[in-house]
């Protein structure tokens, strides 16, 4: 608590209070009360230290030491490294060449000593509140900040223990590319380094919803397998016992390093460490002291770890099973031990998940029963004993690749159809704090139930009860709420009506994408939709999106629909007259229609209705698809809120739109048309409407100048507020009992209007 006041609120603190008042209700000694609280100060202290970087300030030139996590991708050489000075800096560097990128894709970096030439780059702010926050990331490592290198030139080869180390990972996972089948490889690397960036994004995916990744991860479970094997292996050599403990105490360590360190690892490595040199001492610890211990070591060593996903899942589990280990044991077959164990992991990380995820699979209480068993008694073993074998037996190891690797691909079909199956998922959105607070309550409810041995029927109360609240809690939402994503150099606006009436996707957004040399693109190319607008939807608890508009053809505004339409589930698409002929719609059509999801056709005069929200088509005014001027766009009238959303709509098409549609004016809200350009945004269309505040979708710095600055003199002039996504991140408008809201992502400012006075 005192390292978690450190790193968020202070107001965390207060959280002692309660259990120093239960300690004193209990009669504690004060000498064990002073040690709580010096205890818990010196953390608090601590952690503050070692979070808190005196000077940002650094040397143009100045020697770094890489660390273990870094990432070769495209063009891009991202990762930690540590100064002279020893401050930790997260680093990103540009390959002038292919020859050059290839000449560090062939040796090991960790421990490598360069002097870089750079400066310090200001983090980016999340696109948004659900997606990847750099900052999170460098706090959560004890990172000073971000550095764009210009020049890197080596000093000197990894050497030392730890160089030694990752120099022979590098060798293992070489050797891996070299001998096992493409096929086999990524899981090969992700059981035996803990290297998982090679893992299929489709099947990586297959494993969420099944709630199996941690399969892949190194964890507690890999580690009491190898151990067991390395000290009876030891013992048939016949080694003596305490020798073979020994032996243990150094290599597990190592062998934490080999695998890459994770949370995880150092867990069950650290327990283990600790329980065999108490018994070493002749100093038994118990399993919980000893879990306590490693868990203190671990905070004090790395405070911003428990800001570390991975840590706290670890952790959680951990702590679950320990404590549940009395209900476990009475259980009376093997059948129904794993399935508690099963059950009482995924209860008990639950919340963890839901916060950082909005999502958990129903099924991997299930899937958890066949899988955990098959991966670590059958699949494991199989990748140590080929990865064994390949470094003496070449042709046998060739012969028994033959053998498994159409068995493994049958494994991996079934899975992915096993996760194709619907409604697998529930995803509640980001829970907020008093839902976080609801979550536990349960949780901690269901293992008194348990542990108490209470009729198991409670348990529908216990959990059933929290879910009710949580999944609920939505439908008593009275606002209307207005999107503007940050997506770039696109449009993506989510509008979503009272008590989940019914949500609408307007637009997609988009990258435009330039040619460049085959060594410079990455294995995995960033896709808007899958990693900006689906997790924005996902964080906000939507499964369904009742109507996806697509305003027009322009791949800035379409390019991610594919990825939400294989994501969540679309009851219909709107679409402009003649835009499906498009080459830039046609992957995004022909996935709806495998889908059987409708595609109509939209235009002037058209529209529908939910409950009290009226939607109106006013453009385009005929069915020929020219371009901008042919977009699709919808005016909204909810009581007295009413907005416009152009799509990118230029002076041809507002002229033509005010023709028809005279009667639209004084709106509360604009998405101005083609992000702001000159061509659009014109001075009689904005006298006519006069928008109490529009906004531009645009991307930072981008090439076009949007919104352009006379355009936004314009605006000035006529004294109409604008916002753009690339200054302020996403854009929330809300509607809510006459009031208008405005809250943005980058600044955390909240503006109001009354629209009754």
């Amino acid at each position: 608590m005192s390292t978690s006041a450190a790193i968020g609120s202070i107001q965390l603190l207060f959280l002692h209070a309660p259990l120093i008042l239960l300690f004193v209700r209990n009669r504690f000694k004060i000498f064990f009360l002073l040690s709580y609280v010096a205890v818990a100060v010196f953390f608090f202290l601590h952690a503050q230290d070692k979070l808190t970087h005196d000077s940002h300030e650094v040397a143009q030139e100045d020697v770094y030491t890489w660390t273990s996590i870094h990432t070769i991708k495209g063009s891009k050489l991202r990762g930690f490294a540590i100064s002279e000075g020893k401050q930790k800096w997260y680093i990103v560097y540009t390959f002038v060449s292919e020859e050059e990128k290839i000449k560090f894709l062939n040796q090991s970096l960790t421990d490598a000593v360069f002097k870089i030439t750079g400066q310090i780059t200001p983090v980016p702010w999340p696109a948004h509140e659900y997606v990847f926050d750099m900052q999170t990331y460098l706090t959560s490592h004890g990172a000073a900040g971000m550095l764009s290198a210009s020049t890197m030139v080596q000093v000197s080869q990894p050497d030392g223990i730890i160089g030694w180390i990752a120099n022979q990972r590098f060798l293992m996972e070489k050797h891996i590319d070299k001998h096992f089948p493409l096929s086999l490889q990524a899981e090969a690397k992700a059981l035996l380094l803990g290297l998982r960036d090679d893992v299929d994004p489709k099947e990586n995916r297959a494993y969420q919803i099944l709630g199996i990744t941690h399969l892949f991860a190194i964890s507690g479970l890999h580690v009491a397998f190898l151990t067991y094997i390395f000290y009876q292996s030891l013992l048939r050599l016949s080694i003596r016992k305490e020798v073979a403990v020994w032996c243990l105490i150094v290599c597990l360590p190592v062998y934490a390093c080999l695998v890459g360190g994770a949370p995880s690892v150092w867990r069950a490595v650290g327990v283990v460490e600790i329980l065999l040199l108490s018994k070493q001492l002749h100093k038994r610890l118990a399993v919980d002291d000893a879990f306590a211990i490693s868990l203190l070591i671990f905070i004090y060593l790395q405070p911003g770890v428990l800001l570390q996903v991975g840590f706290q899942l670890s952790y959680g589990a951990a702590t679950v099973l320990l404590f549940s280990s009395p209900f476990l044991q009475a259980q009376t077959s093997v059948f129904k031990q794993s399935f508690w164990i099963t059950f009482l992991c995924q209860i008990g990380v639950a919340p963890i998940l839901l916060y950082h995820f909005y999502e958990i699979s129903l099924s991997s209480f299930v899937v958890n029963l066949l899988f955990v068993p098959l991966f670590s008694v059958i699949i494991l073993p199989i990748n140590l004993v080929l990865f064994s074998l390949s470094f003496f037996f070449l042709s046998l190891t060739d012969f028994l690749f033959i053998l498994y690797e159409p068995l493994r691909m049958a494994l991996t079909s079934f899975i992915l159809k096993l996760a194709s199956i619907p409604n697998q998922l529930w995803n509640p959105g980001k829970l907020s704090n008093w839902q976080m607070v609801v979550a536990f309550i349960g949780v901690v409810a269901t293992f008194f139930v348990l542990e108490l041995q209470h009729a198991k029927k409670r348990l529908i109360l216990t959990l059933g009860l929290p879910i009710a609240i949580i999944q609920g809690s939505s439908y008593f939402d009275s606002a209307i709420e207005v999107s503007f994503l940050n997506v770039g150099q696109g449009d993506a606006t989510l509008i979503e009506l009272p008590h989940r009436q019914g949500v609408i996707l307007v637009d997609s957004g988009g990258l435009l994408r330039f040619d460049q040399a085959a060594w410079k693109l990455s294995g995995t190319p960033f896709e808007i939709g899958r990693e900006v607008i689906v997790p924005f939807l996902k964080g906000r608890g939507i499964q369904t999106i009742d109507t996806f508009i697509w305003t027009h053809a322009d791949s800035d505004h379409i390019e991610g629909a594919e990825e939400i339409l294989e994501e969540v589930k679309v009851k219909e698409i709107h679409v402009t007259p003649g835009a499906i002929a498009e080459n830039t719609l046609q992957h995004a059509v022909q996935t709806a229609l495998a889908m059987k999801i409708p595609i109509k056709e939209q235009m002037s005069g058209s529209g529908f209705r939910i409950r009290n929200t009226q939607f109106t088509y006013v453009s385009p005014q005929d069915t020929t698809y020219e371009g901008n001027d042919d977009s699709l766009v919808l005016y909204l009238k909810h009581d007295l809120f009413t907005a416009l959303f152009t799509g990118d709509l230029e002076q041809d098409g507002e002229e033509d739109l005010l023709k028809v549609y005279g009667g639209i004016q004084n709106i509360n809200l604009l998405k101005a048309g083609h992000h702001g350009s000159k061509t659009s945004s014109s001075e009689a269309f904005l006298q006519k409407l006069q928008p109490g505040l529009t906004i531009f979708s645009a991307g930072q710095n981008n090439r076009y100048g949007h919104p352009n600055h006379e355009v936004v003199e314009r605006f000035t002039e006529l004294q109409l507020p604008t916002m753009t996504t690339a200054e302020v991140g996403t854009i929330h408008v809300r509607y809510e009992k006459e009031v208008i809201t405005v809250r943005t992502s980058f600044k955390k400012n909240i503006k109001k209007r009354d629209l009754s006075q």
